[in-house]
């Protein structure tokens, strides 16, 4: 057997390993504090400027009428003369019906309040109810839609007749305006549950109360604060429409007030305070239906 022949070469030198390449990590990109104030001052001026500038136009142009044409309405500058204790001092009260805005505007929320409430909790019953049984729906609909074409003021005399108090009154007439849009958008939001949600309450064998909390109230939900955010807009109307008849304390009883003195300045403030007010009550209902579909949608 033959032995293996002998080299009397070196030993090769050893394959090279190549050393790994070492990586360099590139640094994360951070925000600064800066650059987040820039960035949030630049996403609200964009939602300010534009109204802001559009609001200066109208004004600007309000002034130029108003100087050319004297006589009619007051220019700006002539309103802010007229009305600056007004406009910067909201919250007096010498007595009696001398308030500031603020306490006319008061008296006024609290009679929506009042009325409102009872609206959505009648309207959203009454809603399920005609959504819910077409017997209800071909008896009460009808009703509904000649009821609901009526003035808000018209119903003012009846209100009074039959309740023989300005207060109540006041309230029944925010009452009856603004419980047809509750009523109707509830029962369209009742007849648009789809059937598989339906399918699923037989499946489970829900009680009715299980079954109106769990799957009916949730899918109506955007439905009916649809409803109450025009609700709430037509009890701001129906509430300043009827103070001006009723008198007494109120945003409404002001603004008549202040026609009868001829102080129109005064006027064009309250009814700057009043479209505000009614801005924020459609946002604010907007706000908290947001929040509970949310909570819906996820339980």
């Amino acid at each position: 057997m033959a032995l293996p022949a002998y080299s009397t070469d070196p030993d090769p030198p050893p394959a090279a390993v190549a050393a790994p390449a070492s990586v360099v990590a590139m640094p994360r990109r951070r925000r600064t504090s800066a650059a987040r104030l820039a960035v949030g001052v630049r996403e609200l001026a964009g939602l300010i400027l534009p109204p802001v500038v559009t609001i200066g136009v109208l004004m600007f142009i309000w002034e130029a009428i108003a100087v050319g044409h004297p006589g009619g309405l007051p220019a700006p500058s002539m309103i802010w003369m007229d009305s600056r204790e007004l406009i910067l001092h909201p919250f007096f009260d010498r007595g009696g019906v001398d308030k500031g805005l603020f306490w006319h505007t008061l008296t006024s929320l609290k009679r929506v309040a009042i009325g409102f409430s009872l609206a959505a909790v009648v309207g959203v019953a009454l809603g399920v109810l005609v959504g819910g049984s077409r017997l209800a729906h071909r008896g009460l609909d009808p009703i509904f839609q000649v009821l609901r074409t009526v003035p808000p003021l018209a119903w003012l005399p009846i209100s009074l007749a039959a309740l023989q108090q300005a207060n109540p009154s006041a309230l029944f007439v925010i009452f009856i305006t603004a419980i047809w849009p509750v009523i109707i958008n509830t029962a369209v939001g009742v007849r648009n549950v789809p059937q598989d949600y339906r399918n699923v309450g037989r499946v489970l064998r829900l009680s009715p109360a299980a079954y109106f909390f769990k799957i009916l109230l949730p899918a109506a939900t955007p439905y009916i604060f649809t409803g109450l955010r025009i609700g709430v807009g037509m009890s701001w109307l129906a509430i300043i429409a009827s103070e001006m008849l009723l008198g007494g304390v109120g945003m409404g009883f002001f603004i008549w007030d202040q026609y009868n003195a001829s102080r129109i300045s005064d006027i064009i403030v309250a009814l700057t305070w009043v479209g505000l007010v009614g801005f924020a009550l459609d946002r604010l209902v907007g706000l908290i239906g947001r929040i509970i579909s949310r909570g819906a949608s996820a339980s």
